[in-house]
């Protein structure tokens, strides 16, 4: 990917900017895959990223600060999020009983039925999105990742 060439510009453009550039473009890019694969799930990344953090609970409910904590994007809307999420029976809320301020949230058996499916669909796109890198070089890259 020539970042000049997407952003059509002849001018050269500087090593630290064109670094961030290029990482903004990958980003919209694995963005734009990721929705596009959740899509006939009719949920968003955001949403399938908090069932995946429901799922690793291990039948344990998790509260809204949790989720929010764990999201990879941080977002001031989980309870929205949570609100989609049961409409759709893929998690329950209910009030703690031994705290009534406390809110629980778990994945139900739907919810864990339909991120299978969403698993399989991910790693589909993963694959095609990561084709051309080797594991060598995806192991460098992490490692370069891990700087930031």
């Amino acid at each position: 990917m020539n970042v000049e060439q997407i952003i059509k510009t002849e001018k050269e453009i500087p090593l630290q900017s064109r670094t961030i550039i290029h990482l903004l473009l990958v980003n919209n890019k694995v963005s734009e895959a990721m929705t596009a694969c959740l899509k006939p799930f009719e949920v968003s990344p955001q949403q399938f990223n908090v069932l995946r953090i429901l799922r690793g609970q291990n039948g344990k409910p998790a509260n809204l600060s949790t989720l929010n904590d764990r999201m990879v994007t941080k977002m001031s809307n989980t309870t929205r999020l949570v609100d989609k999420l049961i409409l759709k029976q893929l998690v329950d809320r209910k009030v703690c009983p031994s705290n009534r301020r406390k809110v629980e949230i778990t994945i139900t058996s739907k919810g864990l039925e339909e991120l299978k499916k969403m698993d399989n669909a991910v790693i589909t796109i993963e694959k095609e999105i990561l084709k051309n890198v080797s594991t060598t070089e995806l192991e460098e890259l992490n490692r370069l990742l891990n700087k930031f």
